[in-house]
């Protein structure tokens, strides 16, 4: 039977690990993702789990202890955080472009300077074009469920890539929730068994792994493969998710819409912060305003067909960012994808972008009736509107 229980995020994750019983966790702790390692290595020295656990020097050891592991056949999982994420930079590629199924949670954390150990998106945002699929968590329930999942997309055959679980630092991590966890015969009758395509321990059909290929070479294609796969991980991820549903009654998809089918304006947001945006609607809705969300929860791949076909008979959509692309005044990176989505189409809605939270700041109501107020006057006005919107900055 499943269990009801008050777990603050990062032991919920530990708990999902605890239920996949991985062969290989290697780490390094870092702010907000220790408790993560911290909780899962307690597991392992008391025999609750069979895993190795490895204690790496640094995250770029530890993901490159995670890619041995995976290709000699192992299942694998890792965990971290901001600049541990950036130190894996160069393994994240490698992770990828050996198409090896890794599952790591990454608890979001901004990326210094200056320090800050709080939540925004910078890092795994960075990290957006490096082969990895990302599964964006709005609360600890979600963040459990996903990790679950993340090993059978990550494993599937046509896919073989890894896969990045977001949870917003310590407004997920460290808060205690209510959730539901499966029981264990349960989840680990569906999580299964590992059968691995290649392994380096296989003798009678040796593969061979991390080959230069220049000049001549076949990299292009390997190249071309790996889109492929990411074109892939989309049906792999419904597949799942509506494995996921007969045993849990949670049902998933690459994105969550609410009250969106007579919605003029539509505020779009990935995280957390959907929750907040959610009351705040129902309060709008009150008002008379006709307005919806949609909440990410695929990044990547981006699914732009889906978002295409729920968003093209809206009016306005305020697309809200945790981060930055820095590309001048083309806004944050769920902005510039949208965007680019409407590219071609007939019917484009009016696109403002609110880049919030950075560091850590609260997304209060407040502000969030803000936006949808920036929304309204530009929705009434002939003149070209300011597009990108520091949301509560500082005068």
């Amino acid at each position: 039977m499943p269990r009801t229980v008050a777990l603050i995020g990062t032991d919920a994750i530990a708990e999902a690990m605890r239920q996949i019983n991985p062969d290989v966790v290697p780490a390094y702790p870092i702010t907000p993702q220790t408790a993560i390692v911290e909780t899962f290595a307690q597991m392992v020295g008391d025999g609750l789990v069979d895993t190795e656990m490895i204690n790496a020097e640094s995250e770029h050891s530890a993901l490159s202890a995670a890619i041995g592991a995976a290709a000699a056949g192992a299942r694998v999982m890792t965990a971290t955080s901001a600049q541990g994420l950036a130190l894996m930079w160069e393994m994240l590629y490698i992770a990828s472009g050996m198409r090896l199924p890794i599952v790591m949670p990454n608890v979001n954390r901004a990326l210094s300077a200056p320090i800050n150990i709080h939540c925004d998106h910078s890092d795994s945002m960075g990290a957006r074009d490096s082969g990895w699929i990302q599964l964006f968590s709005e609360n600890a329930q979600e963040a459990y469920d996903n990790v679950l999942q993340a090993v059978l997309i990550a494993e599937d055959p046509n896919v073989l890539l890894p896969v990045m679980v977001l949870l917003d630092g310590f407004i997920i991590s460290h808060a205690v929730e209510r959730l539901d966890l499966l029981d264990d015969r349960t989840a680990k009758q569906f999580i299964g068994t590992l059968m691995p395509r290649d392994s380096l321990l296989d003798a009678e059909n040796p593969p061979s792994w991390g080959v230069f290929d220049g000049l001549g070479g076949y990299y292009f294609e390997f190249k071309r493969a790996q889109a492929q796969a990411m074109i892939n991980a989309a049906a792999a991820v419904r597949k799942v998710a509506g494995q996921y549903a007969e045993i849990s009654g949670r049902h998933y998809d690459f994105f969550e819409t609410y009250r969106l089918d007579d919605a003029e304006l539509v505020i779009v947001a990935a995280g957390s912060a959907a929750g907040t945006i959610r009351s705040m609607i129902d309060d709008l809705r009150a008002e008379g305003l006709r307005i919806g969300m949609l909440k990410l929860r695929m990044f990547r791949p981006f699914p732009e067909r889906d978002l295409v076909k729920a968003l093209s008979h809206v009016k306005n959509v305020a697309v809200f960012d945790r981060s930055d692309t820095f590309a001048g005044e083309m806004g944050g990176p769920l902005f510039v994808e949208l965007r680019a989505a409407f590219y071609e189409e007939e019917k484009r809605p009016q696109m403002l972008n609110f880049i919030y939270g950075l560091g850590g700041r609260d997304l209060s109501r407040n502000l969030i009736r803000q936006a949808v107020d920036s929304c309204k006057l530009a929705a009434g006005s002939n003149e070209r509107q300011k597009r990108i919107i520091y949301l509560g900055i500082r005068d």
